[in-house]
């Protein structure tokens, strides 16, 4: 009983201590200043090299076989 008592009490403080890392989550907005990180061009990335073309290409032909006249042929 003694027991269960004591591992109660330890759960309850390890529980109440818990909330004591928590740091305020206020938004620090400046004005007109964009905050993130800067987004890429979708064709940067290692199969196009930046190549714009190449990549409307590839997406255009994936599109075409997406296309179910197409793709059985009537």
């Amino acid at each position: 009983m003694i027991r269960s008592a004591w591992v109660i009490g330890v759960a309850a403080a390890a529980f109440a201590l818990a909330a004591c890392g928590e740091r305020p989550q206020v938004i620090q907005y400046k004005q007109g200043a964009y905050q993130g990180k800067p987004d890429q061009k979708p064709y940067a990335n290692a199969p196009f090299d930046g190549n714009q073309q190449k990549w409307d290409n590839d997406l255009r032909q994936r599109n075409q076989a997406q296309n179910e006249y197409k793709r059985i042929g009537s």
